[in-house]
């Protein structure tokens, strides 16, 4: 697996993992110049997206990734495209919500990574 791959999924699995159990941990994954569009709404600056994945209507949700595909991007090869498909199970809900979601990731000065872009879709079969 290259190295792209294994910071890709790292950053799928962490971003899942506190989605589902903690969302307004999500925060430190921001920055004032991020953006999310979600659903058609657009969201600018950490604050902002954070208050929105938090304000969603229910409490409990449970991701599973049926697909990682990433691009290293960017003038050097240091910027990361990860898309994702998969299924959400939100509690007391019988069937499961198709998802894609796409993230844009832009290096830290400390070495690891932040969401630049992120594009949430519903897929309706």
């Amino acid at each position: 697996m290259e190295q792209s791959e294994q910071v890709a999924k790292a950053f799928v699995d962490h971003y899942y993992t506190t989605f589902d159990t903690n969302r307004a941990g999500l925060s430190n994954l921001y920055q004032e110049n991020s953006m999310l569009s979600f659903e058609g709404q657009k969201f600018l600056g950490g604050q902002n997206i954070v208050g929105k994945l938090t304000s969603l209507p229910f409490e409990q949700c449970k991701h599973s990734i049926t697909t990682i595909d990433c691009q290293l991007s960017g003038p050097n090869g240091t910027t990361l495209i990860v898309f994702v498909s998969g299924n959400l199970q939100l509690a007391g809900e019988q069937h499961p919500l198709k998802f894609s979601q796409m993230f844009y990731l832009l290096p830290t000065p400390q070495g690891s990574f932040y969401v630049q872009n992120d594009i949430f879709r519903l897929n309706y079969a």
